[in-house]
């Protein structure tokens, strides 16, 4: 059995450093303003100190942890709020489809993977997919590491902290705070989108979102995202036959 060498380690090591001080970006002050916002949601549902320490830290993306504390105020059964969550965090398999094979290396182990994937949210991958390809690829799981450690700890010290000033906070205030993440990814996503249908599929969800609301209030994201999604492919492969006739 072979064992990694002091200098291997060493660099793993200054990789993973590297990869905290990236989580230091203006993506990591968006995400943990918003943060701010959902340590003073959680008090106001009744949420603990503890619970929304171990929320942030367990479940992580943002809007899933919303999504429960929903449902706990509205007192779904665990199921209920179980199937929410999951479905909350499906869209979160793109992502974490489009970054594995960027983080893997030869000798990278399934395990590594598998973990490093719970760090898989709106901010640590759009840092990693704009960082990842500029890093040697033995060093991307040491570096998204650094990244989603630094993340997930920064929050829980802040939802830890805030919590026990957010009465002080108004509502306006942390409403806003969390609509911060969703609009960051947002504008992100429209910057890097390679085909126009990209940008097509965001329209068709804004405008679908808020009609969906009206008439499918429980079920008005998923139909949206998958009305809006399937058009826009849709529109891309007329566009591609388009032109190849």
């Amino acid at each position: 059995m072979s064992f990694p060498t002091s200098d291997v380690v060493s660099s793993h090591s200054i990789w993973f450093l590297r990869g905290v001080r990236a989580a230091a970006s203006l993506p990591g002050l968006i995400l943990v303003s918003s943060f701010v916002g959902f340590a003073a949601l959680a008090k106001d549902a009744g949420v603990t100190v503890t619970q929304a320490a171990f929320m942030t830290g367990s479940v992580w993306a943002l809007p899933s942890m919303v999504v429960l504390v929903g449902a706990i105020v509205s007192g779904a059964t665990l199921p209920a709020a179980a199937l929410a969550v999951t479905l909350s965090a499906i869209r979160l398999m793109p992502m974490v489809v489009a970054l594995v094979p960027e983080m893997r290396a030869e000798r990278t182990r399934p395990w590594v993977l598998y973990l490093l994937s719970h760090f898989v949210a709106v901010t640590s991958w759009v840092v990693a997919m704009d960082r990842l390809k500029s890093i040697p690829r033995e060093m991307r799981t040491a570096f998204y590491a650094g990244i989603g450690g630094a993340l997930v700890m920064a929050n829980i010290i802040v939802v830890t902290a805030v919590y026990a000033v957010a009465d002080a906070l108004p509502s306006t205030v942390s409403a806003a705070l969390l609509m911060l993440t969703p609009m960051y990814f947002l504008t992100s996503l429209w910057g890097s989108a390679r085909e126009r249908a990209g940008h097509v599929a965001m329209v068709l969800g804004l405008g679908l979102g808020p009609l969906f609301h009206v008439l499918l209030p429980q079920f008005d994201l998923l139909a949206a995202g998958l009305i809006g999604g399937a058009a826009a492919y849709a529109w891309h492969l007329w566009r591609r036959k388009d032109r190849g006739a």
